[in-house]
């Protein structure tokens, strides 16, 4: 039974060191774009033109 506790262990070693690295992805894509650019949507305007082109 110790190697599981041992996995159970590491399995939330794991989640928390996930868990850090999304919030820090977070801040630094948050402070390096701003809230215009997070929320545009180029790639949904060319998606649109090239449907029309095809129909």
């Amino acid at each position: 039974m110790e190697i599981w506790n041992i996995l159970e262990y590491a399995a939330w070693g794991l989640s928390a060191v996930f868990g850090l690295v999304l919030i820090v992805d977070w801040v630094r894509t948050d402070r390096t774009y701003s809230e215009d650019v997070l929320m545009s949507s180029r790639e949904g305007e060319l998606e649109a033109m090239t449907e029309e082109h095809r129909s």
